[in-house]
């Protein structure tokens, strides 16, 4: 279900306004980041136009990150996915994809698109619109085809505890909260939860029990999280430093890989 399309010319005009001045200040070469998502990253989630329109205190601090790195395109749809050559893609938590949208996500992958994806298969990220509102996040991401063609299947262990923790992945300790973990399409919890996917379109290489995928489909190159707890606001200032470094560190790999392609 897409957001009501009086928010999603308020989201435009929000993201527009923005990002003129941190555009101007960065680096030659950045990478534009296209970003996706049904999380209230680049919009103030509020129930009334006065709310949406309302200047915030400061941005959500991912999106400082992203536009630490880029200029940031919101994205309400992926058909047509237009972004220019070297484009990062990120999808955080986004909405259940069409059937349109899933080729051309996949199509635009394997043509050397980048893509860090954060798909949580039990958000635990806090929303004041209940559960049924079109404006809620995704509570549960719903991403088994374009998953299940890049050979991944995401899955999760209810008997599991709540309470936020943290993981440890070759980029650091990542915060994490009832997360999910991906696993071979088609196999079994024990045999999917390491070494690599075979038979698909990508080639997987599992982390962290599962936790996170990075993945070389085509020329281009999927990093996917099974968990969006990073991208929750900390009061903490020391947990704040800890998701902004996650968080780069993240984009950093995507940034490698396009290096060592060229």
């Amino acid at each position: 279900m897409r957001r009501p399309r009086l928010e999603l010319i308020l989201l435009a005009v929000l993201a527009l306004a923005g990002c003129g001045k941190r555009d101007a200040a960065l680096p030659r070469g950045s990478a534009v980041i296209g970003l996706y998502t049904s999380l209230p990253i680049t919009w103030n989630e509020s129930p009334d136009i006065r709310g949406l329109l309302a200047e915030q205190s400061a941005p959500h601090w991912a999106l400082e990150v992203l536009r630490g790195r880029g200029p940031v395109t919101p994205l309400d749809t992926l058909a047509p996915l237009r972004l220019p050559e070297g484009a990062v893609l990120v999808l955080a938590q986004p909405r259940p994809l069409t059937p349109q949208e899933n080729v051309a996500l996949d199509a635009w992958v394997q043509a050397g698109g980048r893509v860090l994806l954060l798909a949580d298969p039990m958000l635990t990220v806090h929303s004041r619109f209940a559960p049924g509102d079109p404006r809620r996040p995704q509570d549960i991401a719903m991403l088994s085809p374009i998953l299940g063609r890049w050979g991944l299947e995401l899955a999760f262990d209810d008997a599991q505890p709540a309470g936020e923790h943290t993981v440890r992945l070759p980029d650091g300790d990542v915060p994490v909260n009832l997360p999910g973990f991906f696993r071979a399409a088609g196999n079994s919890e024990e045999g999917g939860k390491s070494g690599k996917v075979r038979d698909a379109v990508a080639h997987c290489r599992l982390e962290a029990a599962g936790l996170l995928a990075d993945c070389i489909a085509g020329k281009g190159r999927v990093i996917a999280l099974a968990d969006a707890a990073l991208l929750e606001i900390s009061e903490d200032s020391q947990g704040l430093a800890q998701r902004q470094a996650i968080l780069g560190r993240l984009l950093d790999r995507l940034s490698d890989s396009a290096r060592a392609s060229k």
